[in-house]
């Protein structure tokens, strides 16, 4: 859904479209990058930080999806350890159990593992601004425009970012990207 600040800076409580519209798809890319026990929190802080520095966001510059995906990811960039940590866990352990029968289950947590840990520990080995672009996209879904709007930096920054991150990740993973 694309959004504006537009209007909703002038009446605060109108904010609370801008939450309704935006709060869940945050939500979930924080707790792909951390921990869920966290991602609650943090979702809720991106939109605090957004609520007191709406007065900042310059719709000519584009859709809030980005400014607030910037914000999102600059917070998860103060849990940059345990990012880092949690995708070198995953690598040595594995993805979580699901709900499905116990073979299916023993057959899918065997080849999903592998992929986990393998995609867990390339993810680990990337630069912060690398993997910051490479989830922006991967999970936000965002264009290069929209990452280079979310981390206030140039499109050709963001492309040569995603360009490393995908020889690496090619590199580690020995498949094609």
């Amino acid at each position: 859904m694309t959004m504006s600040l537009d209007g909703t800076v002038a009446d605060p409580e109108r904010f609370a479209t801008v939450f309704d519209a935006h709060y869940e798809e945050i939500r979930r890319y924080v707790g792909r990058r951390l921990d869920l026990d966290i991602a609650e929190d943090l979702a809720a802080e991106t939109f605090l930080v957004a609520f007191r520095r709406r007065h900042t966001f310059d719709p000519a510059r584009g859709d809030i999806r980005p400014w607030l995906y910037g914000i999102a990811t600059r917070l998860v960039g103060r849990h940059r350890r345990a990012e880092v940590r949690r995708y070198r866990a995953l690598a040595r352990s594995g993805p979580p159990p699901d709900g499905d029968s116990h073979d299916q289950r023993v057959v899918d947590r065997v080849a999903a593992g592998v992929t986990v840990q393998r995609l867990s520990a390339a993810l680990a080995g990337l630069s912060r601004g690398e993997r910051d672009v490479v989830l922006l996209v991967a999970y936000g879904e965002l264009t290069y425009d929209e990452v280079a709007a979310a981390l206030g930096i140039a499109y050709g920054t963001v492309a040569s970012r995603l360009s490393r991150a995908r020889t690496k990740l090619r590199d580690a993973l020995g498949v094609e990207l």
